[in-house]
């Protein structure tokens, strides 16, 4: 006996039996983490071990440079918003994780509404097998992402080097390098500088 009654054929409409697939589910804006510790802990109070068998955050590795030129190891977000669930998609499952704090709805198929003008129910649809493996060699694969506190047209100062206390604009961010270039104004003409990062500092 699932959860809903004979008569519910459009709630019926959105559940499943069968073998573990991956969904895809939407969450609120930041809220990735979250929304993966508290299915984790629901699997277990709901007795779901069974049928939830794993959340996954899509993420790659990236790189970030503090302004003293220092990095940091940080994971970034391959698909913003999204966490992947590998479960049996049945009647309590869904509403499990449906229910879960932060998540807006699984992705898939909106069934309309017979009458009315209301939104319908959407039909949870699994990723294809290419899909799950695309996305799993991306978060694999990916080289580490550099990302710098230091923008195109920011203001800087030079630190070190033979520039030292000049002041310029950024034109152009190497993140891959730890470098950047930078308009300085030299004898009164703007000249184009390659600068390390831990060489400058970010005025304003």
């Amino acid at each position: 006996m699932g959860l809903y009654s004979e008569n519910d054929t459009e709630q019926k409409k959105t559940v499943a039996v069968g073998k573990p697939r991956w969904y895809v589910v939407q969450v609120s804006a930041g809220c990735e983490k979250k929304v993966k510790t508290d299915i984790e802990q629901r699997i277990h109070g709901f007795d779901l071990a069974d049928r939830v068998l794993e959340v996954r955050i899509p993420q790659s590795p990236s790189v970030k440079v503090r302004k003293d030129g220092s990095r940091y190891q940080s994971e970034e977000k391959v698909l913003p918003g999204y966490v992947l669930v590998n479960m049996v998609l049945d009647d309590h499952a869904w509403q499990m994780v449906k229910n879960t704090p932060n998540v807006i709805n699984f992705v898939g198929a909106e069934q309309r509404r017979a009458v009315g003008r209301g939104r319908g129910h959407v039909k949870p649809l699994p990723l294809s097998l290419s899909e799950v493996n695309r996305i799993f060699k991306q978060m694999d694969d990916a080289e580490p992402v550099v990302k710098i506190d230091m923008e195109i047209g920011d203001q800087i100062l030079v630190l070190s080097g033979p520039f030292k206390d000049f002041a310029g604009e950024v034109i152009e961010v190497s993140g891959d390098k730890n470098k950047l270039k930078a308009l300085l104004s030299i004898f009164g003409r703007d000249t184009p500088v390659e600068l390390e990062f831990n060489q400058v500092e970010k005025q304003g």
